[in-house]
Parts: C-alpha cells; sequence; structure tokens
C-alpha cells in the first residue's frame, strides 16, 4: 500500500539538510536554467523552443514508450532509421519499464534497471549501457528523445513505478536523479520527462526529488511532465524545474489546447497525448485533426500514437507505414514550409469568421495567423465553404492554397486582392487545410 504522506517524509537531519539545500538552491534557479550549449532552448516569447542556431523546433513526435525496454538493437534502428525517413523528430520513451516489454522490468536481453526494483539508488550497469547505446542511436537518426526516468502510471492500474516510488522516498529517488544527472549531462538529444499518465500526488516531492537530483549535475536539458489527462502540469508541479509544459486530452481536444495556451505565464506547450491509432476506434481524421489543431491553437508540436508501436508488440513494422505516419509526414512538410512558429491562433474568428462548426464540438476549425497578416492557415476537419476576412492580411495581394492532409498535395486557389471578405471551397471531401501567402513574397507550395 501506498505509505501517507506523514510517514512518506522521514529524513534523517544530515540528508534532510543536504536536500533542503538542494531544494532551496533549485527553487531560486531560473525557470529556463540551461546552459549556454544546451540543445533546445526556450523561445523569447516562451511559445516554443529553438535549437543551438536559433531555428525553431517543431516538435513531430511519435510514442515508443518501450523502445528501451522491449526491442533488439537491431529493431530499434529500423524503427529509427523509418521515423526519420518519415521526418519525425522526436520519440516518446520510458528509460525503465514497469509493464509493458515482455518480461518487464528487465529488457530483451535479461538485465533489469535495478537489483532491488523498490531502491532506485542502485543501478544495473549493463541495463543502462543498452540505454544509452538506443538514446545515441537515437541522437543519429535526428531524434530527440522524450525520456521518462520514472514513469508512474495510470492510476489504478499496474502500468507504472507508483508504489515503487513511494516505497523507495525522497531520499533514494534523489539519489537516482544524480545518477541520471551525472550520466547523461552530455547527450544533446534529451528532454526530461517527468512523472507519466498521472498526477502525482503523494509522490509529489519523490517526483521533485528525481528533478532536482538531474537538475544537480545536468543544466543542458529542459524538463517537461506528463500527468493525468485534463491536467495542467503547471498546476502538478509549479516548481521551478518545470520549463516546458504539455497538453493531454482524449475528449474535444482543441478545448484543452486553449485552456493551456491561455494560463498564464506563457510556457512553451506540445500536445504529448491524445487519441492513438489503433486504439478507441480511432478514425485516420481524428489522429490527423488532433495533430493539427495542436500547431494552430498555438502549441509547438504534437506526439501521435500507434498500437502496437508503442508497445512494440506484433506487428508494429507493419504499424510503422500505417496512414497516421503518413499524415504527420505531410503535417510536419507543411509547417516546415511556413513560419509556424510565428503564428497566433485565432481564437476571436478575426481572420476566418465563417464556416468555423461548432466550438464545442469534433468538427471546429482552428486557425491562425501571424502578427503582421503575411500568412493565414486554417484547419477544418470536414469539407465546407469557409469565408476569410482578407482584409486582416498584409495590405496587397494574397496567394491561396488547398493542403490535403491526406495525400500531403498543394492545389492553388488563387491570387486574391486582400480588400474585404471572400468565400473558399475545398475542392473535396474530408479534411482540408488552407493557406494563405502575402503574395509579394515567392513561396513553394505549402508541403514542398
Amino acid at each position: 500500500m501506498p505509505r501517507t504522506r506523514t510517514n512518506s517524509r522521514r529524513f534523517t537531519a544530515g540528508p534532510w539538510r543536504a536536500i533542503a539545500g538542494l531544494l532551496l538552491a533549485a527553487i531560486q534557479a531560473p525557470a529556463q536554467g540551461v546552459d549556454a550549449d544546451a540543445p533546445l532552448r526556450v523561445s523569447e516569447n516562451h511559445r516554443y523552443l529553438v535549437d543551438r542556431a536559433g531555428t525553431p523546433f517543431l516538435l513531430q513526435g511519435d510514442a515508443a514508450w518501450s523502445l528501451i525496454a522491449n526491442l533488439t538493437k537491431e529493431d530499434a534502428e529500423t524503427y529509427l532509421r523509418n521515423r526519420k525517413a518519415k521526418g519525425f523528430n522526436a520519440v516518446l520513451v520510458n528509460l525503465i519499464e514497469h509493464k509493458f516489454a515482455k518480461n518487464a522490468p528487465r529488457n530483451l536481453y535479461g538485465e533489469a534497471p535495478f537489483p532491488d526494483p523498490a531502491d532506485f539508488s542502485v543501478q544495473n550497469e549493463k541495463y543502462f549501457e543498452h540505454a544509452d547505446w538506443v538514446i545515441r542511436k537515437a541522437a543519429e537518426y535526428g531524434q530527440t528523445v522524450l525520456l521518462a526516468p520514472i514513469y508512474l502510471g495510470y492510476p489504478g492500474l499496474d502500468e507504472g513505478f507508483y508504489n515503487e516510488v513511494m516505497a523507495a522516498g525522497p531520499e533514494k529517488c534523489l539519489a537516482y536523479g544524480r545518477f541520471l544527472g551525472r550520466r547523461y549531462k552530455d547527450f544533446d538529444n534529451i528532454l526530461w520527462v517527468m512523472g507519466g499518465d498521472r498526477d502525482p500526488g503523494d509522490a509529489r516531492e519523490d517526483v521533485d526529488m528525481v528533478a532536482y537530483g538531474i537538475r544537480e549535475s545536468d543544466r543542458r536539458h529542459l524538463m517537461t511532465a506528463h500527468c493525468h489527462t485534463e491536467s495542467a502540469v503547471a498546476e502538478q508541479y509549479p516548481g521551478s524545474w518545470l520549463q516546458v509544459g504539455t497538453s493531454y486530452a482524449y475528449e474535444i481536444v482543441h478545448l484543452r489546447l486553449g485552456w493551456d495556451y491561455d494560463r498564464k505565464p506563457a510556457i512553451p506547450l506540445f500536445l504529448i497525448e491524445s487519441i492513438y491509432e489503433g486504439e478507441h476506434n480511432s478514425s485516420e481524421v481524428q489522429v490527423r485533426r488532433q495533430a493539427y489543431w495542436a500547431v494552430l491553437c498555438g502549441e509547438f508540436g504534437h506526439v501521435m500514437g500507434n498500437l502496437p508501436i508503442w508497445s512494440f508488440n506484433a506487428g508494429w513494422q507493419a504499424a510503422m507505414e500505417k496512414p497516421g505516419s503518413a499524415g504527420m509526414s505531410h503535417w510536419g512538410r507543411l509547417f516546415r514550409s511556413r513560419a509556424w512558429e510565428r503564428l497566433v491562433p485565432d481564437r476571436e474568428h478575426k481572420v476566418v469568421t465563417g464556416g468555423l462548426g461548432e466550438f464545442w464540438g469534433l468538427d471546429y476549425l482552428a486557425a491562425a495567423a501571424t502578427a503582421d497578416g503575411k500568412l493565414v492557415i486554417g484547419y477544418m476537419p470536414s469539407a465546407r465553404p469557409i469565408t476569410v476576412d482578407l482584409s486582416r492580411m498584409a495590405k496587397g495581394r494574397a496567394n491561396a492554397w488547398w493542403f490535403n492532409p491526406l495525400s500531403g498535395e498543394a492545389l492553388p486557389a488563387g491570387t486574391f486582392a486582400t480588400d474585404g471578405t471572400r468565400q473558399f471551397s475545398p475542392p473535396g471531401e474530408g479534411d482540408w487545410v488552407i493557406v494563405l501567402d502575402d503574395a509579394s513574397v515567392t513561396l513553394p507550395p505549402p508541403g514542398q
């Protein structure tokens, strides 16, 4: 049984003084708090991330939770090669696996992360050598590893390490964090993901200890968290280690995205989880819709998921060629072909004024525009005429395009004076993206 909160805070005087000092230093540290050579940093407006060169980082992620524990080296490389070819640049991975690997917590080579599952302060070197290999191989294939060091698991189930974390206590969790910080501080492709599928509850202090232990040595990597669906991570983890936010929603996703975007102070956000392909009777449009909604509602990326890919069970190789992966490839090419990082959600519908669909529904049209009026992008889950107030765009003329999220094809829709409202009708059924560019700038078709 989990400990009560009173029993869980038992420290000896010496360790408690050390921990208290570490906590004080962490709380007083700047929230961004990463070294100058950090592989990713928070943008000046706190809405997205940039790499060392200052290039905005559009997170095109794939849920690969059991990548370390449930694949051989050869199969891991097969997966990473495929993801790179499809434009993915991030994978969401459990460093240690509680349930879903074939022989959890052991990897396929028979190595467990800890000799004693309840003692995170003593690690098995061979297990972490394999984890190192996978993370380095991911870097070779251009993947940032969204690395969950201590996945807590969905409440009421045995999927994660919540009970073990509670049994271990803050001192051993701090030791584990220190081990991780020393080990991974020089890797160039990690973004830490604390928690996992639940709010921390009574384990909050233990999770904080892992984070602060990491941060003691590692100030190069940003930190985020994966909480329970519909939770705001800044409310669950209000400490100084949280630098990147996440959204997690299974219902009307764009509503959650809007609520998270509106929170103050601003924090970079990405959609870490929504409906996975192959689960919950998901449709192709549903999987695409949440990805487009994410960016057009102000987030800097999206992690798609697929069953059986995330657990790497039978059929995962074939699943990499399913429509969800192809759709994310088109999604990535579209947004990277335009200044996506400058888009501001058109929350008051001043630009796209008609054909919006029901705000509280699943057919809602999300749109965004740049402040200078040189770019407008809108996504509709089903085809219908829409109305755009072109006078909201930069004075002159605008080129219009229809982009097909299913095929990745861009079709020209004309050039128009930006002096009034105009109705646009998509050239077919299904979901569509409209792209409007300032005609004074020569740009390739969307997605190219």
